[in-house]
């Protein structure tokens, strides 16, 4: 088990990003095609939230390319799957509501670039992303995933972006989140079958056995009803992806982020990467390419037009150590 002073320490070190990714912003009232994100200093992002793109590409690397698995060379498309559930900036819809945008499908599209492949991206419900990765449906998961210990017995994993969790509450509310003693006794919103959904309900076990309230969990069907909730007070707290809480909080500058933690827990840093069924014989190239993107600036070119550059990693590296299968 983690101490108080080691989650402390593992919140304070996450804070940063909560802070430095967003913390004002407004729509551009001139074409609704933008919106602009300031930072803790003032400086600011303007995204581009129209179905126009205009996505970072970059050249094929044939040596790169020739390690993809001949079925899908022959294909000539990269069968990447993306959740519907997920939000701003990770995956959402642009201001045509049918043109899917975000930083996931602008990496999935850099990787198929170097692959020399055509990016289809297939938008399904969480659960189904990986049914479809084991079915072989699809190729390849950019959707936000993070590297589980579990997860890795079945899917082989490629990094690509830290993993942090933003615990998202009504603005004003006077809540501070740094362990799982500030979220005792407290209503909790959380997605089913994520790896938040995991350290959550961990979290509320060990408030049991320190003799503390459990946490009250609550589960929403999408992010309208959970944000509904929130602002009506049925619930006190939202567990999600970090990005997707800070950008929702600084848009509406109605809620506010009041706590962050790694998404692989107290002692190990969470890795969100591009999922692919084990052994598939991709994982290779992924890595590659993902490595390539970094090392030509094309990576630090999409993370900074959604705002997420505090969550850039160094290289790409395949089946790292996960969140633990118990995170005590």
């Amino acid at each position: 088990m983690s101490t108080p002073l080691a989650r402390r320490r593992t919140a304070a070190a996450a804070l940063g990003l909560a802070t430095a990714l967003v913390l004002a912003a407004c729509s551009n009232p001139s074409d609704g095609g933008t919106t602009e994100v300031a930072d803790v200093s003032g400086a600011k992002t303007e995204i581009n939230i129209s179905p126009d793109q205009n996505r970072v590409t970059t050249g094929k690397v044939d040596s790169i390319a020739a390690q993809v698995p001949e079925e899908i060379r022959r294909r000539g498309t990269l069968e990447i799957v993306d959740s519907s559930g997920s939000a701003a900036p990770l995956t959402f819809h642009a201001t045509d509501d049918k043109t899917v945008i975000g930083v996931e499908p602008d990496l999935a599209h850099l990787v198929a670039d170097v692959l020399g492949l055509e990016a289809h991206l297939n938008t399904v419900s969480w659960e189904n992303i990986f049914v479809g990765l084991d079915s072989a449906k699809y190729d390849v998961g950019f959707s936000n995933i993070t590297v589980t210990e579990e997860r890795k017995e079945k899917y082989d994993f490629a990094t690509y972006r830290e993993d942090n969790l933003g615990f998202e509450a009504k603005k004003g509310s006077g809540l501070k989140v740094t362990g799982p003693e500030d979220v005792a006794g407290k209503t909790v919103a959380v997605g089913s079958g994520t790896n938040q959904e995991k350290l959550l309900v961990e979290w509320s076990e060990e408030n049991e056995r320190a003799g503390r309230e459990p946490v009250d969990i609550k589960y929403y069907q999408n992010d309208s009803d959970t944000y509904l909730a929130l602002q009506s007070g049925r619930i006190d707290l939202y567990l999600g992806p970090n990005p997707t809480a800070a950008y929702h909080a600084a848009t509406t500058g109605r809620t506010e982020v009041v706590g962050t933690h790694s998404g692989a827990g107290a002692t190990l840093q969470g890795l969100i990467a591009a999922t692919t069924k084990k052994d598939s014989g991709l994982v290779e190239p992924l890595a590659d390419a993902l490595n390539h993107i970094i090392a030509n600036g094309t990576y630090a070119k999409v993370l900074e037009r959604w705002g997420l550059s505090d969550e850039a990693v160094t290289a790409s590296r395949i089946n790292p150590p996960g969140l633990p299968k118990t995170n005590r």
